[in-house]
């Protein structure tokens, strides 16, 4: 028992200064993800240590130890809890003209459980619907959607990083970009809201790991990259996607900071997304960030659809001053 817990505890106290090691490889930036997890393991070591105090003298140490290791994770995933003060003011929105909902959804090219989806979109009925990792097959399955959402992309891959674009919303323009990798698309469309110009991301890159890239230097590039595009820009904007990057790490505080973005999950909660299948092994990596000129109306994960992945639904209402600001 002594020696497991000393192993453990030492395991745990590696893994969160990992992170803060020189380098981008995957062995490295994957103890960015289960904040959370270490916490939970960690607060149950430091029980453990206790019970174990009359009988060794080391149990001091590793209970201070432990203690800080919780409270450093602890200042990571707080934000996206209740506690915190949310970021993003929530109303009730009546004027549906200033408003855009999307529907997020990584599918899993191997799941065939498309009416799932389908009917998942006929119940929210969103104005935009982005699929990731649908290939032609998905494409196919999609089709009765056409005639509810005319305005369409498509990019059908197998290698897991097609992306298919549904929208009731025209576009004023549109572009399929490969902004880092040359297998790995993104959209950028232009929409309007009330007549006011918007700008809307739809991304996907690559996560480390020893399956995609060994490093995160492409994903966070590409992350970086779009967050300096916005910071050029006053339009209104929205930005989502699977980012493989969970809403807590440096690179995606990075992003928000450099594109002075709003993340609507702080102060309200995780909705971690992946893995469907897993409970204890879940984090967010499917997002939606914005500009100050939105407020919330809506956010929820949504149901399991046969995906590793589940769907997120957001609802976004332009403010006021937004649209007037454009007259």
């Amino acid at each position: 028992m002594f020696i497991t817990l000393c192993v453990l505890s030492c395991l745990m106290l590696l893994t969160t200064l990992a992170p803060h090691l020189p380098g981008k490889h995957w062995l490295i930036r994957v103890w960015e993800f289960p904040r959370l997890q270490q916490l939970v393991i960690m607060v149950v070591q430091i029980a453990g240590w206790i019970w174990s105090w009359p009988h060794h003298t080391t149990a001091l140490g590793f209970c201070i130890a432990l203690s800080l290791a919780c409270l450093y994770q602890l200042m990571w995933v707080l934000p996206y809890t209740p506690l915190w003060r949310s970021q993003v003011k929530q109303v009730v929105s009546s004027q549906d003209q200033d408003t855009l909902s999307i529907l997020t959804s990584n599918v899993y090219t191997p799941n065939d459980n498309i009416a799932a989806l389908i009917k998942l979109i006929e119940d929210l009925n969103p104005d935009m619907v982005i699929t990731l990792e649908s290939d032609s097959k998905w494409q196919k399955g999609l089709e009765p959607l056409h005639s509810a959402y005319p305005h369409r992309m498509a990019c059908p891959l197998d290698n897991l990083y097609g992306m298919h674009l549904y929208s009731k919303v025209p576009f004023d323009s549109n572009q399929l970009l490969y902004r880092v990798e040359q297998d790995v698309p993104s959209f950028q469309v232009f929409i309007r809201i009330n007549q006011q110009p918007v700008r809307v991301e739809f991304l996907h890159p690559k996560p480390p790991s020893p399956t995609e890239n060994e490093t995160a230097t492409p994903r966070d590039k590409e992350l970086t990259q779009v967050g300096r595009e916005l910071a050029d820009q006053a339009l209104p904007y929205i930005v989502t996607g699977d980012l493989n990057d969970v809403a807590w790490s440096p690179t995606t505080r990075e992003f928000r900071k450099l594109a002075n973005a709003k993340d609507p999950r702080i102060g309200r909660g995780f909705f971690n997304t992946f893995h469907a299948h897993y409970p204890i092994a879940r984090w967010p990596l499917d997002h939606v960030f914005h500009s100050e000129h939105f407020d919330l109306v809506d956010i929820k994960r949504l149901g399991d659809i046969g995906s590793d992945h589940f769907p997120l639904y957001v609802k976004l209402v332009l403010r006021p001053a937004s649209t007037d600001a454009a007259n």
